[in-house]
Parts: structure tokens; C-alpha cells; sequence
């Protein structure tokens, strides 16, 4: 994970000018996700300069938000925000919380970004409880148009770690098949396509 980390820790300062082009979308992703949280015990993990966690704490009862760049984590502690919300440095295949603690988890943007996403998947199953419901937004770049070739091109050059690139229907069938059950799923246009999902665990 180190490279990776390295990454994120030299663009933590450009990362909300970056994401700021997909504003609309985003608020669209927060429109989807209030209602799911509301009044629920949430993790995100790969929180990054915490744009999800901020946007919706107001519904949530509580929401850790962790991220394994320190400097990402720096950058989601500036300014004020809801004591409803701790922000923390964590690795997503080793969380430091009891089995079944969350009612949500949420992952966003960032399956596609580790070399093992099946192995965070297990780890975010561990401290889901059972009837919790897992959020997995995530750009889907086999999708991605000419642009967003050209686009995706540049950032592999500034060292961007893509390691995985799922159409749409390739990202669902992959998380069927880490024993999630897909209830909602949405592509938003974005910089690059979003696909919205909502899983629960499926019945082993």
C-alpha cells in the first residue's frame, strides 16, 4: 500500500479542486445516500478529504471516516464540522473496530484503486452487522468515453493506481461474487461513469 499512499499524500491538497468539476454528481450521490444513514452508526473507509462524510453527518447518528493517508486525513480536519463525525488514519484491510459494529459502511471511490479489493470487501463484511447495508460508489472506467480515456491517460502518467477497470455490469457481477447481494445500483454521469451501488450481505 505504500505507493498508493505516497500518491494520495502529495495530491491531498489538490484533491477537493480535482473533485470539484463533479460537484452536481455528487450531490446527487449525497441525495442517495442520506435516507440510507439516517439515524445510523456509519464507516467510511478511503474518506480522502472527507467531502461524503461532511455532506452527510447531519443524518447520520455518528460516522467514523478513516483514510490510510495521514495527509488526506489532515485535509478533512480543516475547517468545522459535525462532533458527530471522527476522522482517523486506518487501513481498510485491517480495521481496528469489533465484528458487526456498523450499521453502513460506505466505500466510495476506491475498489477500483487497491490491488486487493476483495480482501478490504471481507474486512468491511467483518464489521458490518448483518442486516447492515454496504454503499460502494464507484467509477467504473471500462466505460469511460474518448475524454475520459485521454483523461484517465494523464492521470496513470501522474501515478494514479488504477488497478481495477470494471464496466458497470463487470463491477456488480464482482461484488456478487465477494457475497453481496446488489439492491440499488445507479450510473451517474460523471468526469468519468459513477456506478452507485447499495449491497447487503448475502445469504451464505
Amino acid at each position: 500500500m505504500r505507493e498508493h499512499k505516497n500518491f494520495w499524500d502529495r495530491n491531498a491538497g489538490l484533491y477537493d479542486c480535482f473533485m470539484r468539476k463533479d460537484r452536481a454528481v455528487y450531490e446527487k450521490m449525497y441525495e442517495l445516500i442520506r435516507p440510507v444513514v439516517k439515524d445510523k452508526t456509519v464507516l467510511e473507509v478511503a474518506t480522502g478529504t472527507g467531502l461524503i462524510a461532511k455532506h452527510i453527518v447531519k443524518a447520520a447518528a455518528h460516522i467514523e471516516a478513516t483514510d490510510a493517508s495521514p495527509e488526506m486525513i489532515t485535509e478533512a480536519k480543516r475547517g468545522n464540522y459535525s462532533a458527530k463525525l471522527r476522522f482517523s488514519v486506518q487501513d481498510m484491510f485491517s480495521l481496528p473496530y469489533a465484528s458487526k459494529s456498523f450499521d453502513v459502511v460506505i466505500v466510495s471511490n476506491a475498489l477500483h484503486i487497491v490491488p486487493q479489493p476483495e480482501k478490504s470487501l471481507r474486512e468491511i463484511k467483518r464489521v458490518l452487522k448483518d442486516d447492515g447495508v454496504l454503499i460502494a460508489p464507484t467509477f467504473t472506467h471500462a466505460e469511460n468515453s474518448f475524454l475520459g480515456k485521454i483523461k484517465a491517460f494523464f492521470m496513470n502518467l501522474a501515478g494514479f493506481p488504477l488497478h481495477s477497470k470494471w464496466t458497470s455490469e463487470e463491477y456488480l457481477k464482482f461484488l456478487q461474487q465477494n457475497d453481496w447481494t446488489v439492491r440499488k445500483s445507479v450510473v451517474l454521469k460523471a468526469s468519468f461513469p459513477l456506478t452507485y451501488t447499495e449491497c447487503v450481505k448475502s445469504e451464505v
